[in-house]
């Protein structure tokens, strides 16, 4: 038999497993009296947790919003992730939330038993953040889209595009994308009839909620990360690229990303790389980044690019060379 402490940690652990516990199942698996759990039920109350009870046939016990937080119960390895991502969130990208990130962590680490403490311990004085050089995200501006996305509201707002022209726009939102540099909202342009990607650092002043929208079917059957990924990287007027990759589909596969590319195998030690409105600056960078002997079959404009870096590096080579002769 549990103790009294010990059985209402279980009893609050069990409810937020499921939705609905029926009363009698969950007496028997807690293995009390039905008397006991109902007077178990009063004491989580009183301690602040939202459990509403309900009667007849189907009768039992759920988790409910309440009208403010109360203690959480986690285990070892979900206090560990709220810490470590608390630790990020104080130095992340998103402004406006580093002091309250610090207090919730600090909080944390109080309550910690001594064998979670010592794990992060280890962590702290192991990662070391480096200088951020991407733009911060007020976090007021993510929770204003965040919820006209789940309550499917128009929003309007001022935004500044990558030439520097100035605009109002009136979207319907679907979603909120990180690609791990930027923050990128996703949403439905009815003035240009197509889906587009908003970069958040961009948009200026308030966030200005309107009426509600008729969902419709999101871009890429949902993958907005891997939408704002070719949004982001394709350039206009760009051409297809076609490239012979000397190295099995499937270790290519393991390392090139659906969204960068389609992947055809050739024979058992190579395949053809496929990519869609790429700029051949970009193309060319990230080929050579892939470590591996490669034939561009198209664009032209791909191959030269190419040429011309291995010029470059030619000609660095050689002048390297004249000074090591000189020595």
């Amino acid at each position: 038999m549990l103790t009294s402490s010990n059985r209402l940690l279980r009893l609050l652990s069990l409810l937020q497993t499921r939705r609905h516990w029926a009363g009698g199942e969950l007496a028997q698996t807690l293995e009390v009296h039905p008397r006991t759990l109902r007077r178990d039920i009063d004491r989580l109350r009183e301690l602040g947790y939202p459990i509403q009870a309900s009667s007849g046939v189907a009768g039992g016990y759920a988790f409910r919003a309440g009208h403010a937080l109360p203690p959480l119960l986690l285990d070892d390895d979900e206090a560990l992730t709220v810490a470590i991502t608390l630790r990020t969130a104080a130095t992340g990208t998103v402004g406006g939330i580093e002091e309250a990130a610090l207090r919730a962590l600090v909080k944390l680490e109080q309550v910690m038993p001594s064998r979670l403490r010592h794990k992060m311990d280890a962590l702290r004085s192991a990662l070391v953040p480096l200088a951020r050089h991407t733009p911060l995200v007020d976090a007021g501006l993510l929770a204003a889209l965040a919820a006209a996305c789940r309550d499917q509201l128009r929003v309007s707002f001022g935004y500044t595009d990558g030439r520097g022209q100035a605009s109002t726009r009136e979207v319907e939102p679907q979603g909120l994308a990180h690609t791990g540099w930027r923050w990128y909202l996703v949403a439905w342009d009815p003035a240009r009839d197509d889906w587009r990607t908003f970069r958040l650092d961009r948009i200026a002043g308030q966030v200005t909620p309107g009426a509600h929208f008729r969902p419709r079917p999101p871009p890429d059957g949902g993958d907005l990360r891997g939408y704002v990924a070719r949004s982001v990287g394709q350039a206009p007027n760009a051409e297809d690229a076609r490239v012979i990759l000397h190295a099995p589909r499937a270790a290519m596969a393991a390392r090139i990303p659906p969204w960068a590319g389609e992947l055809d195998a050739l024979d058992d030690g190579r395949c053809l790389l496929r990519c869609a409105g790429q700029s051949p600056d970009m193309l060319a960078y990230w080929l050579m980044t892939l470590d591996v002997e490669f034939d561009v079959l198209a664009p032209a404009a791909l191959a030269q690019r190419l040429r011309q870096a291995g010029e470059r590096v030619d000609r660095m080579l050689q002048r390297r060379a004249a000074r090591d002769e000189g020595l």
